[in-house]
């Protein structure tokens, strides 16, 4: 079962749950400057974000002049792909300093697309604001995912984008392993894994319809990056593929749904 939807949206940005995890890790200046290369540096680091650039042009597909919302936007990789694509783009995230990153990046690459602080889970739009919303490594994070996801149907007038681990995946096993810890006290980012029938439910009660789903890796990710082989990743998950695997237990799964034509 969902949470009730909420009765009517707040167009003021409120103060997220400091204590969380989420807000504490992502308000940390280092973190910011170095978390593309924490994620996105070397052989698989790049292969991700192909593949993620990738896998959002595709779901999306021609965005020139049409308005998109990217949520969580971090350092906002996902939302200067999509503002050079002709989009206009506005990245919203809860930290300050990962805005910091995003701005400075769209200065220095001159992509234009606007930066505001804004919290996930209480989205200062309008209904239907933007043609899409996008939301790229949020939902694993945030205090309240159901909260997240619809605020991203609530402001799309056609479709969102967005991704997560799912429970039957390899993901589940190092996210219990990091809550685990979290809650002896390590520092480490507890996230979370979502049941895919819980994920369409709250969609289906925001008067969206799943499109299209793409799987990632069968392997986990930390499992590709130690072993740093491009060629090999790709080999040994395409024969994954090839018996089925992927569509079983492949993550992240990244999710493309449509407003009903009811809604």
């Amino acid at each position: 079962m969902t949470d009730a939807p909420r009765d009517s949206p707040s167009l003021t940005p409120r103060e997220p749950p400091h204590g969380h995890y989420s807000y504490r890790v992502y308000a940390d200046p280092s973190m910011a400057d170095g978390f593309d290369t924490l994620r996105f540096s070397g052989p698989i680091g790049t292969l991700l974000a192909e593949d993620q650039a990738r896998v959002l042009s595709d779901f999306l597909g021609d965005v020139a002049g049409l308005t998109v919302l990217d949520v969580g936007t971090g350092t906002g990789r996902a939302a200067l792909a999509l503002a050079r694509q002709g989009a206009t783009v506005t990245g919203v995230d809860a930290s300050d300093e990962m805005l910091r990153v995003a701005r400075t990046r769209a200065v220095q690459t001159g992509v234009v697309a606007t930066f505001e602080r804004g919290d996930a889970h209480h989205l200062p739009f309008g209904d239907q604001t933007f043609h899409a919303a996008v939301s790229l490594r949020v939902l694993m994070h945030t205090p309240d995912w159901r909260a997240c996801l619809r605020e991203l149907c609530r402001v799309s007038r056609h479709r969102v984008v967005f991704d997560y681990p799912p429970l039957c995946s390899a993901a589940a096993l190092q996210s219990w392993g990091r809550r685990a810890m979290a809650a002896l006290g390590s520092r480490t980012e507890a996230y979370r894994v979502l049941r895919d029938r819980s994920v369409v439910e709250v969609l289906e009660a925001s008067g969206f319809a799943v499109e299209r789903v793409h799987r990632q890796f069968v392997l986990p990710i930390a499992l590709h990056k130690a072993i740093g082989s491009r060629a090999l990743t790709r080999a040994v998950e395409k024969g994954f593929a090839t018996v089925g695997l992927l569509n079983l237990v492949g993550a992240p799964v990244t999710m493309v749904a449509v407003r009903c034509e009811s809604s």
